[in-house]
């Protein structure tokens, strides 16, 4: 039988991959507007730099890292579909009975604004002092040795996946849209470099406040609009399950504002706007991981539960003494946590709430301890190589004065930067 396109499908995912690619833009906003204002536009270029970095080491050896034939059931051959040759299948069949396909292309495409938004995403805990080439060298190495592998794992039919050997019964790892590759990955590694770079200087003694709160809630609100596509693009069809993806990433994150809300609100006598954007990105990752196996109800729980976590948790930094400076990990390792393990609770067929006893909970938990184990060893491994090479901090003065001046040879805004060393 000859293959009949699904431009549905096509269409569908070609829409999802735009709006998860937008995300990394949503972040740069929401993350620049968290720092100070003489490294917004260093913390920006940050996530730009990802998008450039990881959109062609992906088409490289990304794909086929992730999808390629497993070795050990840890990576996909680097080799098999390099640059999108070799053995690069260029259909992905909807239904192999009735022949329905969409272009591999477009998954490519899909799969890779993934890896990027990760990258992205751990740039938040080491703001306002790394060097900007060491970041980029991160970047590449990190995606290879720690991002595609865990994909494969996860996705590619590796350990992690419901292939692998963590299956009991019917209970098999669930991962719906990325909470062990997306965000326990990242946050991970953000807690592993920020404790490796070290504190701000001035962390903890003096006020490190957010420059520009609007830009904080502006860029949450294009990371919720993109989410959807990370989420309901997952479903990979534009029918059943891409509908209760969104129901639930919308509910969870509207639960995941009100229990940040309600915590600020009592424990600090003001509901903020800083809070209320936290809390939205807070309820997005715990759902990531759940948005395809638990019902609307169930999504209420698990944003609720994320929103107040991840409130308690951004403060442990102050309590612990480690500098992640915009709290990469009290928001993506925490709630991604939580997401990933509140499947064992309320996935509705196999969740321990829905009679399924606590096989699936066993299972959420093996998996999420064995990604924080090898996102940890492969990321100590990538962060004190670069430390003993190019080295991860700019110098006490280009901090004092700002990375933007002292890296990219411009400011955000009018006098700031340029005139702080004659002020001091």
């Amino acid at each position: 039988m000859e293959p009949v396109l699904d431009s549905g499908v096509s269409a569908w995912m070609l829409v999802s991959a735009s709006l998860v690619l937008l995300m990394t833009p949503g972040l740069a906003l929401f993350y620049g507007g968290m720092v100070r204002g003489k490294s917004v536009l260093n913390m920006m270029m940050m996530s730009f730099s990802a998008i450039a970095v990881v959109g062609v080491i992906y088409v490289l050896w990304g794909w086929s890292m992730s999808y390629g034939p497993s070795v050990g059931g840890i990576f996909g051959n680097p080799f098999d579909q390099f640059g999108l040759g070799g053995n690069f299948d260029p259909v992905s069949f909807v239904d192999e009975e009735a022949g329905t396909y969409f272009p591999t292309l477009v998954d490519v495409g899909f799969q890779a604004t993934f890896a990027i938004i990760t990258v992205a995403l751990i740039s938040g805990a080491i703001a306002d002092r790394v060097k900007f080439s060491t970041w980029i060298v991160f970047s590449a190495l990190w995606v290879t040795v720690a991002y595609f592998p865990m994909s494969h794992m996860v996705w590619g039919g590796g350990l992690l996946s419901d292939e692998g050997p963590f299956v009991f019964g019917d209970a098999a790892p669930i991962d719906f849209a990325g909470g062990t590759v997306v965000h326990i990955n990242a946050g991970v590694a953000a807690l592993v470099l920020a404790l490796i770079v070290g504190k701000r200087k001035g962390f903890g003694k003096e006020p490190m406040r957010p420059h520009n709160l609007p830009f904080v809630m502006m860029g949450a609100a294009l990371l919720w609009f993109g989410w959807f596509g990370f989420n309901a693009g997952s479903a990979y069809t534009s029918g059943d399950d891409a509908g209760l993806a969104w129901v639930n990433t919308t509910t969870a994150t509207c639960a995941a504002i009100l229990g940040w809300l309600l915590v600020e609100r009592i424990r600090d006598g003001a509901p903020t706007s800083l809070g209320a954007a936290s809390g939205i990105v807070a309820g997005l990752v715990a759902i990531t991981p759940a948005a395809g196996d638990v019902t609307p109800l169930g999504s209420i729980a698990v944003g609720a539960v994320a929103g107040v976590l991840s409130a308690f948790a951004v403060s442990l930094k102050f309590k612990f003494g480690f500098d992640d400076s915009l709290d990469v990990v009290g928001i993506h390792l925490v709630a991604g946590l939580w997401g990933t393990v509140s499947l064992g609770f309320l996935a509705d067929s196999t969740g321990l709430f829905y009679g399924g006893g606590v096989a699936q909970l066993g299972v959420q938990a093996v998996i999420a301890l064995v990604a924080i184990a090898f996102s940890a060893v492969v990321t100590v491994i990538i962060g004190y190589l670069l430390k003993t090479t190019m080295g991860w901090r700019v110098t006490e003065q280009e901090e004092i004065d700002g990375i933007d001046l002292a890296v990219h040879g411009e400011t955000a805004y009018e006098g700031v930067g340029s005139t702080i060393s004659e002020v001091r």
